[in-house]
């Protein structure tokens, strides 16, 4: 059995519903929270105004972050939350805004309440948040003791949300099947709480090719249908699901390490994290010599318009420096990658690069 799996299961309140947020003061106030810190950015917050209410009973402050989850911010959260002697934060934005607010929430013993602007990953489920240093490049990830306290999701909002970052998404959840499956494949004896966090990695994998195209078409008409609740849904719920009941046996693996060594090439940056995920999912399948998986995917990903060859991600062949320190950068010591290769090389990821370029076709005329 695994002796060293930690459950973190996610929020302790969670809702997805037109007007959720018309409740949460009367939430407040009922846990006896009287001044609460909202954390925001100047797009999060203007998605979200129209359907933030009014507060009577509850002391609100503002804090604009500077667009990276940073220990330097971090630090400037906790500071702003103590002079203001909040007893709650409230962080509203992407990945990065609720990883911060759940940095500083755990590090100042205050309870957190999220409002996604993005369904583009688990972080409004998951406790755990992923630093970069002040440039955007990956630093580490903290895993919190704490949970969030509630997790709101106000359709209105996430119908106005960028259609590539649905997408991206969509790529960074793909990566909760086959990153975990293959932990999974090497653990001898399964506990329950991982079988069930392979459950949950597999209904991303499937709920996400089966509706994934058709959700984004949805956003794109700003309709919310049951195609586009589920894929939204699949990639905060299910998703952190995985990580909070399978723990770093079903968390990571080859694809976030070839993202992280992505993370450091400027031609990269115009991809979203998702995006760098779902590439890296390619490149770790080939690795693994699951050559019918790439086959599947490649047609897949063209519909959704995720990265399959170099110069999706903004490179070519050519780019010999930026590939070799793309690929030695994914394998430095402490990369999750060598829980699947103990002994990978950046030779033999260079080597997969190689490959998955010879294996994947031009992309259809018809693409948009």
């Amino acid at each position: 059995m695994n002796t060293l799996l930690e459950v973190r299961s996610g929020p302790s309140y969670y809702a997805c519903r037109a007007n959720v947020l018309d409740s949460l003061e009367a939430k407040l106030r009922k846990a006896n929270i009287g001044k609460v810190l909202v954390i925001h950015g100047d797009k999060s917050w203007e998605v979200t105004e129209p359907f933030f209410p009014s507060f009577e009973n509850v002391e609100l402050s503002f804090f604009k972050y500077n667009g990276e989850c940073s220990d330097l911010e971090i630090e400037r959260v906790v500071k702003f939350a103590q002079e203001r002697n909040a007893d709650a934060l409230i962080g509203i934005g992407g990945g990065k805004l609720l990883d911060l607010a759940k940095s500083a929430g755990n590090s100042s013993g205050l309870e957190i309440i999220l409002i996604p602007t993005l369904a583009s990953t688990c972080a409004a489920w998951t406790p755990l948040s992923v630093i970069y240093d002040g440039n955007g490049s990956y630093v580490r990830f903290d895993i919190h003791e704490k949970s969030a306290w509630m997790l709101l999701i106000e359709p209105g909002i996430l119908l106005n949300s960028p259609i590539a970052y649905l997408r991206a998404g969509i790529g960074d959840t793909l990566a909760k099947w086959y990153e975990g499956n293959a932990l999974v494949e090497k653990i001898a004896s399964k506990s329950v709480c991982i079988e069930l966090a392979h459950i949950a990695a597999r209904q991303c994998q499937e709920v996400l090719l089966t509706h994934g195209e058709e959700a984004l078409a949805d956003l794109t008409k700003r309709n919310w249908t049951d195609a586009l609740q589920r894929v939204i849904e699949t990639n905060i719920v299910t998703s952190g699901l995985v990580g909070g009941f399978g723990d770093q046996f079903l968390r990571i693996a080859g694809a976030h390490s070839i993202h992280n060594g992505m993370t450091s090439i400027e031609q990269t940056h115009h991809l979203l994290h998702g995006e760098k995920v779902a590439y890296g999912i390619l490149v770790q399948l080939v690795l693994e010599g699951k050559f019918s998986d790439i086959k599947q995917l490649l047609p897949i990903y063209e519909a959704l318009r995720l990265p399959r060859t170099l110069s999706d991600i903004g490179l070519t062949v050519e780019h010999k420096a930026e590939l070799q320190q793309m690929a030695a950068l994914s394998v430095k010591e402490g990369e999750a990658i060598h829980l699947l290769f103990p002994d990978v090389t950046m030779e033999r990821v260079a080597a997969a690069i190689e490959t998955l370029e010879v294996l994947t076709p031009p992309a259809s005329k018809t693409r948009n």
